[in-house]
């Protein structure tokens, strides 16, 4: 999942002027063979690797922020001391290098082994035995190689129906059949016999003895000093007849499923008109299937993103073909057409329904946990009870004053990696600001905060030349904004609401 870069700028082995590596102001250049950034912090100048391990996004035009570098296009975050993440979707640290500084030059010396630049925990001062994680989605899975990476060395078990994947590829390029297999998996099974990780694919916990602190997995007790429930949520199915004729899309097998039955057909129905919805429909057609999308709203995706960004949401599909059917409901799905609610037929040899999830709240609300349209958790993912915390799209945690739940992947993976620390009693170094993409054909919408609610949105740019920056105001308060185009303002509106600097994020928007 990277994208080939040329190599640019100065050969940075050979040296350059200290005065061209310019404070908090990345520096790309090369040396042997890679290319590499120069980042000056504070006098002190690091060398690292000019790529973002997620996909490859040019970290040069990324945002420096302490001793941070933010990746552009997906917000990863990597420690520019060590190269290690610290905020995901990315997962495997970015490379490091020596850095000589003499007459007046700076030079690149080898590239540093891991051993030389992460600091080794040795086993941490806890008393927690062993962790059992519930979900092996990206928060647990997250949260599982971060309690490796931060020096636990004690039981680690991770069950999961299904390994840990690329779940935003599920509706994206990999459903439009322009990402490989091989791109899909999270880690290979290797990785976690390496770290030492029990991978117990396929099997579910049942059950959850908070008093006795275990679990029941495959009809037997599972012990746990700590527990991680990462259980998701699961698509909803409309309650109407012929429903199980539709696919939903969750899991690398229902994406298979959807590939799989797309072939030689010719129309697709999609109920609901999501982001999942949307991006489905846009990958269908990328097959070549008519699509159309059909749902109750008058204005797609409206609620979250208000009506003039949804709009030009709509016109993106309509432009490359797919069809619209609004104010409509399903009433019925038949072996070759969507019935609407109007009475209206639509031709449909396949059906995809994206209409939401829910969250899996059973286990925790069998065991006792408090469950209020989500497990509620504290701010370092603490569920009800002292020895379980939750994370990802189960989790209700507080953020911006209120108590929500938030079905993104990044978030997810980042809430993992919260969890894993505090366990371990520690705290991330980065306060995570809700983020989020959403591809549509050859449109990338970027959001970063969240608007439970907002009663005004300003569009700073032009939607329509597709460089735009949209604010969502709740009374005076920016509560998200939405980037077209507009990567470096998208960062540094992520830094803005992790400072909560509302007059920053005001600027951007003028």
């Amino acid at each position: 999942m990277s994208t080939e870069t040329k190599l640019e700028g100065p050969d940075l082995a050979a040296g350059v002027a200290e005065g061209d590596v310019r404070e908090g102001a990345p520096l790309l250049g090369h040396a042997h063979g890679e290319p590499v950034l120069l980042v000056r912090v504070r006098g002190d100048v690091h060398a690292i690797g000019a790529n973002c391990t997620h996909y490859g996004g040019p970290l040069a035009e990324g945002l420096v922020v302490g001793d941070t570098i933010r990746c552009p296009w997906h917000h990863a975050c990597f420690d520019l001391r060590s190269g290690a993440v610290l905020g995901g979707p990315a997962l495997n640290a970015i490379p490091c290098w020596a850095v000589t500084r003499a007459d007046g030059l700076v030079r690149l010396g080898e590239k540093l082994s891991p051993d030389e630049i992460t600091k080794r925990h040795g086993d941490v001062a806890t008393a927690v035995e062993s962790i059992v994680i519930v979900g092996a989605g990206p928060a647990g899975a997250v949260c599982a190689e971060t309690l490796r990476a931060e020096g636990f060395s004690r039981e680690v078990v991770l069950v999961g129906v299904e390994a840990p994947v690329d779940r935003p590829n599920l509706s994206k390029d990999y459903l439009a059949g322009n990402a490989p297999e091989e791109w899909m998996p999270l880690r290979g099974e290797d990785f976690y016999r390496d770290q030492h990780i029990a991978l117990r694919l396929g099997e579910s916990v049942t059950a959850i003895d908070l008093a006795a602190k275990r679990v029941t997995v495959g009809g037997k007790p599972l012990a746990y000093g700590a527990l991680v429930l990462a259980t998701g949520a699961e698509p909803i199915r409309l309650p109407i007849e012929g429903a199980e004729r539709a696919h939903v899309l969750r899991t690398l097998a229902d994406s298979r499923a959807i590939i799989a039955a797309s072939k030689a057909k010719k129309n697709a129905v999609v109920v609901g008109a999501s982001f999942i919805g949307l991006e489905v429909a846009a990958s269908l057609r990328a097959r070549g299937l008519e699509v159309t999308i059909v749902a109750p709203e008058e204005v797609p995706l409206a609620r979250v993103l208000g009506d003039e960004v949804g709009r030009f949401v709509r016109a993106i599909h309509e432009g490359k073909g797919a069809r619209f059917r609004l104010g409509r409901k399903p009433a019925k799905i038949e072996a070759d057409a969507v019935v609407l609610d109007d009475g209206e037929r639509v031709a449909a040899d396949l059906v995809v329904m994206g209409v939401g999830v829910r969250p899996r709240t059973e286990l925790a609300e069998a065991a006792g946990l408090r469950v209020d349209r989500g497990v509620v958790v504290d701010a370092s993912f603490r569920t009800s009870d002292p020895n379980v915390w939750a994370a990802g799209d189960v989790a209700r945690f507080p953020y911006d004053g209120a108590l929500v739940r938030i079905e993104h992947f990044a978030v997810a993976e980042r809430q993992g990696r919260s969890a894993a620390l505090a366990i371990l009693g520690r705290a991330p170094a980065v306060r995570d600001v809700p983020f989020f993409w959403s591809a549509h054909h050859d449109v990338t919408l970027s959001y970063v905060g969240h608007a439970e609610r907002f009663d005004r949105v300003a569009v700073a740019g032009s939607l329509d030349a597709r460089d735009a920056t949209v604010g969502y105001f709740d009374g005076e308060r920016i509560r998200a904004i939405v980037t077209v185009n507009r990567d470096a303002v998208g960062l540094r509106a992520e830094h803005a609401f992790e400072t909560d600097d509302q007059a920053a994020l005001r600027e951007m928007l003028r």
